[in-house]
């Protein structure tokens, strides 16, 4: 799909009403052909160029069509963007856009009220950046306002500046953690993650009240996060985790423009403890959760989807599994034309586990669900997420006896991903890739007590005492266990 289509496909029906209506009042000549050709991109009319133009000479004006065409959808969806995401900084810039105006042609009163109500906006909303500007015009035109008190104004502006430098020195602190995070995925770089964020603060110079805030905890909250699923051992983050608890307890109530980190915080609490087995303490952070986006949230299109997922393994993971499986089943119902696919397949690949691990042939269908290519996966949602996938899908297809197809899979799998797991010393998975290739070579290998033993030594290695790595070697026991895979999880959970 090339980039123009893909942009209409961000349109809803209402915003292709909208973007049409757009069009036609930028257009001069009632012969421009852009609605026309928007028509057609629509319906995916591949046979568009020959409607539009009948000649092979005329294939660069259809180009060059094209090209306005996209000015324009990518001019509408900044302003859609800019006014319905952020009033706020709408607000401020259309007062200081207005102020400038009024400045410039001697309204020097109803300028400054325009000024004051900008600078007003943008101390409460902690647009430095945006507040430095207002600062500069009032300066600019300082001298017209013989009531000013000039050293007020320039303590203000050094203020600001020192704002701005602890802002921008937070954002290169989480940018050069967010490229060694890249590393220890896809390079399998190994690092210790106190010394990295300490050594990245102290190169810095960024205090320790610095991070005191909902954005920064935000930030080194996703940082932790990241570095406990790549290793998939969420104990490394406990210190994190817990100063983070203690700094939102003694915060001010978030006002708007902090509820979108304090979201996501209470999000990686939950999914913090889910993976650590508190599942009690997991639900309480998702129903704080809830409870923030009751009120017409606007960001609850955002997390619900991901909030219902936690809610939904929570339960699932702590034996309540028919509330698990209805969980998944209301965040799918909540989906609507904005929902993220990454959340949905989220959804389908848990609702076909759960059913999975009950010898649910439901499983099946679900699983189908999950069409993207692995590039796909791997691009949007992480090797990790991709490879535990291809794994499911593997064990998923030998349970229900699609013994063909699971070897094809396994394959396939060693292909694409042996080289690569050999690179970040993950020996542990094609461990457990080779115990399930034995498995299927020779079915009756299961019951040996060697192979037996050999399963039973993986819950020896730290990283796989996570939830989901329980989950596959309660699988491959279940090959030779009375119980099906979601007893045997559970028990492992209870012991291990």
């Amino acid at each position: 799909m090339d980039d123009l289509s893909q942009l209409i496909g961000l349109l809803g029906n209402q915003d292709k009403l909208e973007f049409k209506a757009f069009l036609t009042r930028k257009n001069k000549r009632k012969d421009v052909k852009n609605i026309r050709l928007f028509n057609f991109l629509e319906t995916d009319d591949i046979k568009s160029i020959n409607k539009l133009y009948q000649t092979e000479k005329n294939r660069d004006a259809y180009h060059a069509l094209r090209k306005r065409l996209q000015d324009n959808l990518l001019q509408f969806l900044s302003q859609r963007a800019f006014e319905s995401k952020d009033h706020a900084v709408y607000d401020i810039l259309r007062n200081l856009v207005v102020a400038r105006f009024l400045l410039e042609n001697n309204l020097e009163k109803i300028g400054w009220r325009c000024l004051e109500r900008a600078e007003r906006a943008a101390l409460s909303e902690e647009q430095f950046g945006l507040l430095n500007e207002v600062l500069l015009l009032r300066m600019q035109y300082a001298h017209l306002d013989q009531e000013l008190v000039f050293d007020r104004l320039l303590d203000r502006f050094v203020l600001n500046q020192n704002q701005m430098q602890r802002e921008a020195k937070m954002h290169v602190a989480y940018a050069t953690l967010r490229r060694e995070l890249q590393n220890i995925h896809l390079k399998g770089k190994i690092v210790n993650l106190t010394e990295l964020i300490e050594s990245t603060l102290k190169k810095y110079q960024i205090a320790v009240l610095d991070l005191m805030n909902y954005k920064s905890l935000y930030q080194i909250l996703y940082i932790a996060n990241e570095y406990a699923a790549i290793n998939q051992n969420y104990g490394l983050i406990e210190r994190y985790v817990r100063k983070t608890y203690q700094y939102i307890q003694n915060l001010d109530k978030p006002m708007e423009r902090h509820l979108y980190y304090h979201l996501y915080i209470l999000y990686y609490l939950a999914n913090f403890n889910l993976r650590n087995k508190r599942f009690d303490e997991s639900i309480v952070y998702l129903e704080q959760m809830n409870e923030l986006m009751l009120e017409n949230n606007p960001y609850r299109e955002q997390f619900e989807l991901r909030r219902q997922l936690l809610v939904g393994l929570n339960y699932h993971f702590s034996g309540k599994s028919e509330e698990g499986i209805q969980a998944i089943k209301d965040g799918l119902s909540a989906i609507n034309r904005k929902s993220n696919q990454e959340d949905i397949d989220d959804l389908y690949l848990s609702l076909s586990m759960f059913y999975a691990q009950q010898n649910n042939l439901k499983s099946l269908s679900y699983l189908a669900k999950l069409g993207h290519t692995d590039h796909w996966y791997e691009k949007k949602l992480g090797m990790l997420w991709t490879i535990r996938k291809n794994l499911m899908e593997i064990l998923v297809h030998l349970q229900f006896e699609n013994t063909e197809l699971a070897m094809s899979r396994l394959n396939s799998f060693k292909r694409r991903y042996k080289k690569y797991l050999l690179s970040i010393d993950e020996d542990r998975v094609l461990f457990f890739l080779t115990m399930v290739e034995r498995s299927i070579l020779k079915p009756d290998i299961v019951r040996d007590p060697s192979y037996q033993m050999a399963v039973h030594s993986m819950l020896e290695i730290d990283a796989n005492k996570d939830i989901f790595n329980l989950s596959f070697i309660g699988w491959l026991m279940a090959k030779w266990e009375k119980r099906t895979p979601y007893q045997i999880t559970l028990s492992l959970i209870e012991t291990v």
